[in-house]
C-alpha cells in the first residue's frame, strides 16, 4: 500500500496546486478592475510631471549612490584582514552555514509539498462527492438502532418461537439468535471492502 501511496502523491499535488491556481484566478477580474480604476489618475500624474524636475532627482540620487558605494568599497578594502588562515575558516563557516540553510529549505519546500498534496486530495475527494459517502458511513456506525421495549422483545421472541414450533411440528424448540443491528452491518460491510 505504501507504493500505491507514494504514486498517488505526486498526483495529489498536482491536483492541490491546479484548485490553488484555479482560486487565484478568480480573483484576476477583481485586480484588473482596480488597475482599470487607478490607471487615469496615474497617467494624468505622469503627463503633469516636468522632464527636467525628474533628470535633476535621478541626477541627484545617482550622485548620492556613487558617493555611498565609493564609501563602502573604501571600508571593505581598508578592512580586508591579510591572515589566510582566519579567511580560510571563515569559508568553511559559510559553507557549513550554506549546507545548513539547504538543509532547512529542503525539510521546509518537503513540508509544503506535503501541505499542497493533502490539499489535493481533499480537492479530489471533494469533486468525487467522497466527503458526503465518509460523513454517512460514519454517521451510519455512530448512530445505534433504536433501543427496543423489553415488552415488545417479549412479544417478538414468542411470536418467533410459536412459529418454530408450528415448522418443526413436535421438534424441540430452538433459541433464537441475536440479529446484528445495522450498524454491525456495515461495519461489516466496510471491513469486507
Amino acid at each position: 500500500m505504501a507504493i500505491i501511496d507514494e504514486l498517488r502523491t505526486p498526483l495529489y499535488f498536482a491536483a492541490g496546486t491546479a484548485d490553488l491556481a484555479v482560486r487565484q484566478a478568480r480573483k484576476v477580474p477583481g485586480l484588473i478592475e482596480q488597475l482599470a480604476a487607478e490607471a487615469p489618475a496615474r497617467i494624468d500624474a505622469v503627463r503633469k510631471t516636468d522632464p527636467k524636475a525628474v533628470q535633476e532627482k535621478v541626477t541627484a540620487q545617482a550622485k548620492e549612490a556613487q558617493a555611498t558605494v565609493q564609501s563602502k568599497f573604501a571600508e571593505v578594502v581598508g578592512g580586508l584582514d591579510t591572515d589566510l588562515k582566519k579567511l580560510g575558516e571563515t569559508a568553511q563557516d559559510l559553507a557549513l552555514r550554506g549546507v545548513g540553510v539547504a538543509a532547512e529549505y529542503a525539510v521546509k519546500a518537503r513540508e509544503k509539498y506535503e501541505e499542497v498534496a493533502a490539499h489535493g486530495e481533499e480537492a479530489v475527494r471533494a469533486w468525487r462527492g467522497e466527503v458526503a459517502e465518509e460523513i454517512t458511513e460514519i454517521a451510519v456506525v455512530v448512530e445505534p438502532e433504536p433501543a427496543r421495549k423489553p415488552e415488545q422483545e417479549a412479544a417478538a421472541e414468542s411470536e418467533a418461537e410459536a412459529d418454530e414450533g408450528a415448522e418443526a411440528g413436535k421438534a424441540p424448540a430452538r433459541k433464537t439468535t441475536a440479529r446484528r443491528t445495522s450498524a454491525k452491518k456495515a461495519a461489516v460491510a466496510a471491513e469486507t471492502e
